[in-house]
């Protein structure tokens, strides 16, 4: 009997799924004597995460990112807003053991090995004896902590690095479909650093969703495909770093000496103005700007194609709404 012949067919882009999704997410804690005093951690969140996409929140300590984050995984429920994530109403329990999360201060039961720690982490999961053995392995290779040290040493002779190894592979010893990392390279040494990123990069080309805070911009600017900052509780931008930086030839960078600062400022907003010589980003047309600084008898040094840096853009978000708080 011939088989049936199988005529090529255009393969169709499957549309991006939604993991995380919130509306108007709020959070707002009581405090005083009298519990009469507010503060707003958040202010009505919106944002969307795709599947296999790793997002970054960024902002400084205080901004509102654990909030946003414990809110997400249903630790803190939120005053008001709404918030899905797989499918499912923020805080539902079906969808506990496909979530791996790592706290910026993990707990660790001190007399433990490491090796009996991801054990008894296995064992909330139900994960059967023969695969945690393969799993547990492959996750301390992964993290870069060797087997020999995990089976003998106890939690607390490890280092502050070193917990947070053993914290990135608990985080992950379900083999989660959405991973929560919270400041996942805190204490880490810049070996440290570099392994974490591979290990997010990694994770991101088994198809999982990774979202994670951070305050270190330069490997938030490495590895994440969209990013969003956070600001005093809100949302002050969402989108890849092309949307938010715009492209390499959008940007001029320009050099000079002498100008009116007040002038220079409304075409150069991260004017830095030391002994006559001045430079930042140019915004605006360049023809239009080398005539007024003719005008001002300003002189122009140089003139380079170069966007902003996720580090230069952020400072500049946090200063024109004049946060400037550090705790």
């Amino acid at each position: 009997m011939e088989s049936a012949v199988n005529f090529p067919t255009k393969a169709k882009i499957p549309e991006k799924l939604p993991v995380i999704e919130t509306t108007n997410l709020c959070k707002v804690y009581r405090t005083g004597f009298w519990m009469n005093q507010k503060i707003e951690s958040l202010k009505n969140c919106n944002l969307t995460v795709y599947q296999g996409e790793t997002f970054g929140l960024l902002g400084q300590n205080g901004a509102g990112k654990t909030t946003l984050l414990k809110t997400l995984l249903g630790i803190v429920r939120p005053t008001t807003g709404s918030g899905i994530l797989l499918g499912q109403p923020i805080g539902d329990r079906s969808v506990k053991d496909k979530i791996g999360y790592l706290p910026e201060n993990p707990y660790f039961y001190d007399y433990l090995t490491a090796w009996e720690f991801l054990e008894f982490v296995a064992g909330l999961f139900k994960i059967s004896k023969s695969i945690q053995i393969q799993r547990i392995s492959q996750l301390l290779d992964l993290v870069g902590l060797s087997k020999s040290t995990a089976i003998r040493k106890q939690l607390r002779q490890y280092s502050k690095g070193m917990l947070q190894r053993v914290g990135m592979a608990q985080a992950l010893i379900n083999d989660p479909e959405l991973v929560f990392l919270d400041e996942p390279m805190s204490g880490l040494d810049p070996m440290g650093r570099y392994q974490i990123r591979e290990i997010i990069v990694s994770l991101k080309k088994q198809g999982k969703t990774i979202f994670f805070n951070s305050h270190v911009l330069s490997d938030v600017e490495k590895i994440c495909d969209r990013i969003a900052i956070l600001g005093k509780g809100e949302l002050i931008c969402i989108g890849t770093l092309d949307e938010i930086l715009g492209t390499y030839d959008s940007y001029y960078y320009v050099k000079g000496e002498n100008g009116n600062f007040q002038i220079l400022k409304q075409w150069i907003p991260d004017l830095e103005f030391e002994n006559n010589f001045w430079h930042g980003h140019l915004q605006g047309d360049p023809q239009e700007f080398v005539v007024s600084l003719g005008l001002m008898k300003a002189r122009l040094i140089t003139i380079n194609m170069e966007r902003l840096n996720l580090e230069d853009y952020f400072m500049q978000q946090l200063r024109e709404r004049e946060i400037f708080y550090t705790n």
